[in-house]
């Protein structure tokens, strides 16, 4: 009686063990669904000071004002989260593939995006911006007319260069490699948000910068697979966060000129 007995403990434990192990590989966009209390955040971390990875500390950790953002909010709501690193133009994709729950990496909620997610509100807005070589006598929209210009591959900065009239578009994965590409001659300029800007010409002194108006839809939100439940439970903790002024406050620490992401780009 007493070997049955153990036997009959043992593989009840097994299968204990393989349920939840079964439970916790569940596609990435059902963590939340399966019980679990974990969420997978999936953004591209090449956007400072949005998201970028931090290698000053010896490790490649994710960091940023997007982050921050997301570890508070799933922090106050009682989950654990995990960070995914994929291109920008992978991202809306993983929502819909439900490979993760949700989405940081400075999106705007365009109409055409919102027709394939779901969006928060809005909390942060920036400008868009030319960045060329100094003394290019790139300043304005007119002036890209005939130029080669980068963009970042399924960004709304792509989508304003293409309202454009006369531009040579080259849609590149990452920023970096638009920055590599601007200063090796082979684009002749690149539009991107102001805020990211900033921190690569802090160590690019030999590119410039020019503000240009936001065309059509502007600001960052969070995204949701569509009819997500997490966007209801998002939103109070996003407003509580605006309406304390910590979401001021993380403006500063990121947006300002001594600002970690300045810092990084820097070394």
């Amino acid at each position: 009686m007493a070997i049955k007995r153990r036997k009959f403990l043992f593989t009840s434990a097994l299968s204990a063990i393989l349920s939840v192990a079964v439970a916790a590989c569940a596609g990435g966009g059902g963590t939340a669904d399966s019980g679990a209390r974990r969420l997978v955040m999936a953004t591209s971390a090449d956007y400072p000071p949005y998201q970028f990875v931090d290698s000053s500390g010896g490790t490649q950790e994710i960091v940023g004002f997007d982050i921050e953002i997301a570890q508070h909010i799933t922090g106050e709501l009682g989950y654990e989260l995990e960070i995914q690193n994929i291109d920008f133009n992978s991202l809306i994709p993983a929502l819909q593939a439900n490979r993760a729950d949700f989405v940081m990496a400075g999106m705007t909620p365009t109409e055409e995006r919102q027709q394939n997610v779901d969006f928060s509100q809005i909390y942060y807005e920036a400008r868009n911006t030319i960045v060329s070589r100094q003394g290019s006598g790139l300043t304005t929209p007119e002036s890209l007319a005939g130029k080669s210009v980068g963009v970042q591959l399924g960004s709304t900065q792509e989508q304003a260069a293409r309202d454009l009239e006369g531009l040579d578009i080259k849609p590149l994965n990452r920023i970096n490699e638009m920055i590599q590409e601007l200063k090796a001659g082979r684009i002749e300029a690149i539009i991107m948000e102001d805020t990211v800007a900033a921190g690569f010409l802090a160590s690019n002194p030999d590119l410039e910068a020019h503000d240009i108006p936001n065309m059509g839809e502007a600001g960052s939100a969070i995204a949701f697979p569509r009819g997500s439940e997490l966007r209801e439970e998002f939103n109070p903790v996003l407003q509580e966060m605006i309406d304390s002024g910590m979401m001021d406050e993380l403006v500063t620490k990121w947006f300002g000129d001594d600002s970690p992401a300045a810092d990084e780009l820097a070394n």
